[in-house]
């Protein structure tokens, strides 16, 4: 049976900081462990009060590295507390590692006390909204707020830090840098950022403290910068053209943006997917701005539908359901969402297909729906018979001069060609529209040829203009 595990703070170091109620603790303790005992200033005077202790100072210098270092020392104390109590003194409880890794594995009383940033707060200049993070676990993700890193004990931990740091500031970024002291009160030193690990010393008492930055001064952007964004251009002194905007005149711009999306993925180029991405999520930040201003949606709405969503319909991640394949997956994800919709017939969930989707993806979308019953060509040679039977009928209607019955059948031919390029595991949307860069890159070496032969469209006749369109197909295509 593992016996009690209580852990106390110490507070930043000095003994002015201790809290009675850590003293106490301690005094009570059958068994103290310091995390570390030689640079802890406060262990001298737990031991003038009668205090004895054990330390894990063996570990820091035995561990490999940070990782090691936590485990081994959880390690340690539960197997000392399979055999009396143990009281567990650290800095500061709320943000030591070697605590949380310890409150996972067993149950924990933690008797807080003052923490770390508290000097180091109190000798900076007056700062809002400060976020504080330890230089072992930096995960730097924004700029909005002033960063406080506690605990950058070594050059190296300050190098790894500086280089996450360097993504989002300048190398010339002002910082406060906060050098090792065992004093209650602390100094500081405003030094460039990329001075952050070329310091004289380090221990765990040093920290760095950098501001936060304003929207033009920033070299990196979060999702939040460009929610700020969007509130400057829809505020009071924002852009007229983007004041003026509403849900129905951003429509065509959505689409748009999808579109050249999708363009810039077929061509590889990842900073341009990366940039249109960028124009995508703009659209959906700034009908999230509209709808706040408006009172239909707010940002919270979007990402708390589609979180939901996704939970509801990945039962066998978030559940108990489970799915081995990406097949059991779809068909998983469709049954869920005829639930969800309140869907009793097949018909229903082909209805509810969007008539506003390109005709090409509709198509093929109503076409995936019908085949998840059955309903569907057993071969992709049957789906071709299909596209014959259907142009024989097209044939059939240009011989009766029937403009109106040929209109139905084209539609039956396009439908059943994505019949046959679903059968087969292609987009109709990117065949056709590798058909039609195919044409005009065809067509413009036919026209280059034709001009090159010193004549013009105008006299030309069909039949020549056919002899050069076959030339075209010999030309490489670029």
């Amino acid at each position: 049976m593992t016996h009690p595990i209580t852990v106390v703070s110490l507070g930043p170091g000095p003994r002015e900081y201790l809290t009675l109620g850590a003293v106490e603790a301690l005094k009570k303790a059958a068994y103290v462990v310091l995390r570390t005992g030689l640079r802890c200033p406060a262990a001298d005077y737990l031991l003038t009060i009668g205090i004895s202790f054990e330390t894990l100072d063996h570990l820091h210098d035995t561990c490999e590295d940070f990782d090691e270092l936590i485990r081994k020392a959880a390690d340690f104390l539960l197997s000392r507390a399979e055999e009396t109590d143990v009281c567990y003194a650290v800095f500061d409880a709320a943000a030591d590692e070697t605590v949380k890794a310890l409150a996972a594995r067993a149950d924990i009383t933690v008797i807080p006390g003052v923490p770390l940033s508290a000097p180091l707060l109190a000798a900076a200049p007056r700062q809002d909204k400060i976020e504080i993070q330890t230089a072992s676990s930096l995960e730097v993700t924004g700029t909005q707020n002033p960063l406080l890193i506690l605990e950058c004990d070594s050059r190296m931990l300050a190098g790894q830090c500086k280089l996450q740091l360097l993504q989002w500031y300048g190398p010339d970024q002002t910082a406060l840098f906060f050098p090792p002291a065992d004093a209650p009160r602390r100094e500081f030193l405003s030094i460039p950022l990329c001075d952050m690990d070329r310091q004289k010393k380090y221990d765990h008492t040093c920290a760095l403290l950098l501001p936060a930055l304003s929207l033009t001064d920033r070299q990196r952007y979060d999702f939040y910068d460009l929610k700020r964004v969007m509130d400057v251009l829809r505020g009071e002194n924002g852009c007229p053209w983007d004041k003026e905007q509403d849900h129905r005149t951003l429509r065509p711009y959505l689409i748009e943006e999808a579109y050249e999306t999708a363009a810039a993925i077929d061509e590889e180029d990842w900073d341009h997917v990366a940039e249109e991405l960028g124009d995508v999520l703009l659209q959906v930040v700034f009908q999230a701005k509209i709808g706040s201003q408006t009172g239909t949606f707010e940002l919270s709405d979007v990402t708390t539908a589609i979180c939901q969503k996704m939970i509801r319909r990945h039962r066998h991640i978030f559940g108990g359901g489970q799915c081995e394949t990406a097949e059991e997956v779809h068909r998983n994800w469709e049954k869920i969402k005829k639930e969800e919709r309140g869907f009793t017939t097949q018909g229903e969930a082909l209805q509810a297909v969007p008539p506003g989707l390109p005709p090409l993806l509709r198509a093929e979308k109503v076409q995936k729906k019908a085949s998840d019953v059955g309903f569907d060509w057993p071969s992709p040679s049957d789906a071709l018979q299909k596209v014959r039977e259907e142009t024989d009928e097209a044939a059939e209607c240009l011989a009766e001069n029937s403009p109106k019955r040929l209109e139905e059948e084209l539609g039956d031919i396009m439908f059943s060609c994505v019949s046959l390029a679903r059968k087969q595991g292609i987009d109709p949307e990117a065949a056709l529209h590798r058909a039609t860069e195919k044409f005009i890159s065809r067509f413009c070496a036919m026209e280059k040829a034709i001009l090159q032969a010193g004549k013009r469209w105008e006299g030309l006749t069909l039949s020549e203009m056919s002899l050069y369109w076959k030339g075209s197909k010999q030309c490489p295509r670029g």
